[in-house]
């Protein structure tokens, strides 16, 4: 189930700044060679990360999830001049396809990426001041994960977890597998917590942009 008419995302993706070359040779990549590549965060998706990124020039941003390496490099766009993005990926088969993906980028140097489950990660870093957290990674954890860096998060910083629409279950009230239930109690979670402002913005699969108070 798309959030969005295909039309309309035609016609945002036709408005919407071009793809880097780069980018354009990771995406067509992913879905050569990696299953579930609808899981990349593709084109327009990209576009709003590097932006959001831009605007804010961020000294440091943790990302959950680096799967192919796409998302990581739109958000390191943004990176001020001796800024780091630190990328978690949990699945080590991957290193060698993101390692060639993020060669392919200017950025490549400002990323690192780990390996391990991510609440091990988080736990042996000392991170502190993050401008920006990205979350796109196994769902039933999004509000662990979120717990775990909320307190590290500077304020005025933000946090961006992604799928949290879930292809629309999450508002379809015959909808109650376990990841739909997931998301809504996450949401839900959120809506209510008074550290922070929080939007839910419908792209994709719905992004939730929470900034810090």
């Amino acid at each position: 189930m798309e959030i969005l008419d295909p039309s309309l995302l035609t016609y945002i993706d036709n408005h919407t700044d071009p793809e880097p070359e780069a980018l354009k040779k990771i995406n067509r990549n992913t879905y050569l060679k990696v299953l579930k590549p609808n899981m990349l965060s593709g084109h327009y998706q990209g576009r709003l990360l590097s932006m959001l990124s831009k605007m804010m020039q961020p000294k440091l941003i943790i990302e959950i999830g680096t799967y192919t390496g796409y998302s990581a490099i739109c958000l390191a766009e943004g990176l001020a001049d001796d800024g780091v993005l630190h990328t978690i990926e949990v699945n080590r088969e991957m290193e060698e396809l993101i390692n060639s993906h993020l060669k392919l980028t200017n950025v490549d140097k400002k990323i690192n990426v780990h390996f391990g489950p991510a609440e091990r990660v988080i736990a042996d870093s000392d991170w502190q001041n993050i401008d920006i957290v990205f979350i796109d990674a196994d769902k039933k954890n999004n509000f662990t994960y979120f717990e775990l860096l909320i307190d590290k998060v500077r304020s005025g910083g933000l946090l961006i977890i992604d799928n949290v629409l879930w292809k629309g279950k999450v508002y379809d009230e015959h909808q109650n597998d376990a990841d739909t239930q997931a998301f809504r109690k996450l949401n839900e979670q959120i809506a209510v917590d008074t550290r922070v402002e929080k939007l839910i913005l419908p792209v994709r699969d719905g992004l939730l942009l929470i900034r810090k108070k």
